[in-house]
Formats: structure tokens, C-alpha cells, sequence
């Protein structure tokens, strides 16, 4: 018998034991205190009935539900899936030589990961840059355990841009030329002109792509690309601009330093990724522009990740110090902020990932890093529009938003890191109405 894509009965078949086998159908949780993702505070005791991949009914009063399984709370936290809005799913285990060698091979490690990335407690990334269409795909169908992916598909660059990681020998290019391998496996793909960088865009978002990303200024683990580089014109931006909004959605835009980031705002890109380096003139025009900027709290194990001596290392060590004044600036100017972690070649970081975000108490109070990482980043991905793979709301728990859920040992509002330790702290990890860990009788 044959399924729908994505479908939910598909998903509950497929889907491999872990603590428990994954199971569908109406859930309730019983006496749980609920972040909602949007409140600083905790909810009364009350009961939450899922039917289907929905959140049927919240109550403080007790839900009539027989044919539903039912969770004891025992007044743990209910709280929403987390998100992180800059994730590269094909690029965490990876090393960059692997990187755009075996696809097969490099495929595997990747639904490998994504199934721990879930396991995290993250129901959903956005994926800002690599070939990840086959992944999402697999785990829409129930084939692999994993997250909800936004995909961007290929980062668009330029000659010697960011994301840019042919070598030498690969040169000269010629325009409408071989591709190289890094462009064939949809990794990253160069445009040199307004044409190439229409046709690049429009090639993504034929491919399933719900935004469409480009590397507007230079940036650190790209070999030829120095991090205070401008790349694309104005005009090139816009052209993808175009594209992107024939579609109903968006360009992201890489950029650390107020040039890139300026330009990209001109040519009508919606969100900065990064901005590290901005300055506050660059701040208050996204403010005012009403513009998002996708941050993150790079860590420091990242950078010294980077041999000492390379030229990453030293464009790491140039662009970390601005990461807590750009956070300064966001708050200090109300800029509409996102949160993701854009870990890269590295799976001990990206077991981090909620460490990570727990680490942005440096600058919020857990309730508003909590908040950042479910309704605000689920905002962003909104932006999508007709192109949102999975139409319905995210990042909250209220009646009639989609059933991802998490079942916390504990309050995360006090304690912000019982996130960074999922494997203890998550008793439940539903997706799409599907329990997908369940270690509560343990």
C-alpha cells in the first residue's frame, strides 16, 4: 500500500526503536506545566490532548480522551521543539576534504546525524547552505529519523566568495563551462553575473528550496575568501532578490562587516546571516528596515578548532570578538533576532547544541533564549510563504499548532541548562505528533 509523502502512518512504521518504539495516534499529557514559547513564565497544571499531528485542546481541567495514550507529567515542563535557524545538516561529520567527495557515503553520516539532532530535541533547522534535499526527503517519508529541514539547497557565491571552496587548479573558470564537483553535488555554486545568479536561485528553489541563501561577503572556513571582501554586486543581490520573491520567499544573506551587510539590505534581502562585524549605524538600518539578523553564539571551541597558523584561524580570531557587541546591538536596537549555531565539521560540537544555545544567557534571561529559539526563530521560517515545507505553526504550544513537543525533567526557565543535557533532561521527544523517544518509565 502506498503513502503520501510525509505522511504521518508512514513515519510511525518506518521509524527505528530508541528508548521506545516511535508511535502515533492521540496523546495526552496529563498534569504538565507548560511553556508556551512565547511567556516567561510556566503555566498551572494542565493537560494537553494531541490529535493527530495537532494540538487538539490545552485545559487545567482534566480531558476526556479514551482512546488516546496517556502521558503522566508528573509536572514536568511541556515545551515546544526547539529550532535552530542556521544548521548545515550535510556539513556536521563531514571533514572538508569528505565534504563534496562520496555522496552516498556522505549521505549516511548525515541521516545519522540528523536522527541525533533530534534526538537533541531539535524538531526543526533551517538549513542555510548543501546538497540536503535528498535528507529532507528521507525523513519526510519516515526513512531516517530527523528534524523538520527548511532547505536552502546550494550556497550561491561568487568567484573567490564564501562558500567558495574549488581550488586553485580549478581555474580559469569559464561561464556555462564544466561544473566542478563542488557544484555538481549542490554543496555551493558560483555566479558571476545577474544572469548566473537568476538561474542558480530559480535552479534551488526548483529543487524544493524554502529560501534562497547567497554569500554576500566574505567569511571564515572558505580558503580565498578574506572576511572583509564585499562580494556581490547590488545588482547581482537583487537578482536573486527577484527570484526569491517571484516565489513568495526570501533571500538569507551571509555577511559580517556594515559594506556586505548594507548592499544586501539595498538589494532587498530580508535576513543577515551572521553581522558579526556591523557597526551601529548598520544596526539601527536593520532595526529601522525592519530587517531579521540570523545570529550566533559561536563557541569558542569553534574557533580554536581552526589550526593556529591557517587562514581561518586568523579570520576566526578577527570575527569572534564581535559576536557580543552585535548581540549588544540587537538588543540595544530591538533588531528582530534569530537564533542557530552553524556548527561545521565537527559532530562533538554539534552534540553541543544545546550548550550553545544556553549560552546565550550571556546576554538574555533563559525565558527570552527559550522564546528566541521556538516562536521567534519559528517567525522567521513563516517568511517562507507558499514555499513552507510544512505549513502550520511552529514553535508554540496552543490549540491548533503542529504537535512538536518536548516533555523536560524539570523547569527550563530556572535552569536553562537542562537543555544542554537531552539524553537525562528530555523524557519525551515528539515530532509531527509522533513520540520518538519516551524513557518516562525508566
Amino acid at each position: 500500500m502506498l503513502f503520501p509523502v510525509g505522511s504521518r502512518r508512514l513515519a510511525a512504521i518506518l521509524a527505528l526503536t530508541f528508548c521506545t518504539s516511535a508511535s502515533a495516534g492521540d496523546v495526552l499529557f496529563e498534569n504538565v506545566r507548560i511553556f508556551d514559547g512565547r511567556s516567561a513564565t510556566l503555566s498551572a497544571p494542565s493537560h494537553v490532548l494531541v490529535k493527530g499531528n495537532v494540538i487538539e485542546r490545552i485545559s487545567t481541567a482534566p480531558i476526556a480522551a479514551a482512546d488516546a495514550q496517556r502521558v503522566a507529567g508528573n509536572g514536568h515542563t511541556l515545551m515546544p521543539g526547539l529550532i535552530d535557524n542556521h544548521w548545515h545538516a550535510m556539513l556536521i561529520r563531514v571533514t572538508p576534504a569528505q565534504a563534496f567527495g562520496d555522496v552516498g557515503y556522505n549521505n549516511l553520516l548525515a541521516g545519522n546525524e540528523a536522527t541525533d539532532t533530534l534526538m537533541r530535541g531539535f524538531t526543526t533547522v533551517r538549513d542555510v547552505g548543501g546538497p540536503v534535499f535528498g535528507l529532507k526527503r528521507a525523513i519526510d517519508e519516515g526513512i531516517v529519523k530527523g528534524p523538520r529541514i527548511y532547505p536552502s539547497g546550494a550556497m550561491i557565491t561568487i568567484t573567490s566568495g564564501h562558500g567558495d571552496f574549488r581550488q586553485l587548479t580549478d581555474l580559469p573558470r569559464t561561464i556555462g563551462g564544466m561544473l566542478t564537483r563542488m557544484e555538481q553535488v549542490g554543496g555551493a555554486i558560483v555566479a558571476d553575473s545577474p544572469d548566473e545568479v537568476r538561474l542558480r536561485a530559480r535552479e534551488q528553489l526548483m529543487q524544493g528550496a524554502s529560501q534562497v541563501k547567497l554569500t554576500a561577503g566574505g567569511g571564515v572556513s572558505s580558503p580565498f575568501s578574506p572576511v572583509d571582501v564585499t562580494t556581490f554586486t547590488e545588482a547581482e543581490l537583487r537578482a536573486a532578490v527577484e527570484a526569491a520573491e517571484n516565489w513568495g520567499t526570501y533571500v538569507a544573506a551571509h555577511a559580517f562587516t556594515p559594506a556586505a551587510i548594507q548592499r544586501a539590505v539595498a538589494a532587498g534581502v530580508k535576513c543577515i546571516e551572521h553581522g558579526m562585524l556591523m557597526d551601529e549605524a548598520t544596526a539601527r538600518l536593520l532595526a529601522e528596515k525592519d530587517i531579521w539578523l540570523s545570529l550566533q553564539p559561536l563557541p569558542e571551541d569553534l574557533r580554536l578548532g581552526f589550526p593556529v597558523g591557517s587562514v581561518q584561524r586568523a579570520k576566526a580570531d578577527e570575527v569572534w570578538p564581535g559576536i557580543a557587541r552585535s548581540y549588544e546591538f540587537a538588543r540595544k536596537y530591538k533588531i528582530k533576532t534569530a537564533w542557530g549555531t552553524d556548527v561545521l565539521f565537527s559532530r562533538a560540537l554539534a552534540q553541543q547544541q544545546g550548550a550553545i544555545l544556553a549560552s546565550l544567557t550571556r546576554w538574555y534571561t533563559p525565558a527570552e533564549a527559550l522564546v528566541m529559539a521556538t516562536s521567534t526563530n519559528a517567525e522567521l521560517l513563516a517568511l517562507s510563504g507558499k514555499r513552507n515545507p510544512y505549513p502550520g505553526k511552529l514553535g508554540v504550544v496552543e490549540q491548533g499548532a503542529l504537535a512538536d513537543l518536548l516533555l523536560v525533567d524539570g523547569n527550563p526557565l530556572d535552569n536553562i541548562n537542562l537543555i544542554a543535557d537531552p539524553a537525562n533532561n528530555f523524557k519525551i521527544i515528539m515530532k509531527d505528533g509522533v513520540i520518538y523517544k519516551n524513557t518516562l518509565s525508566k
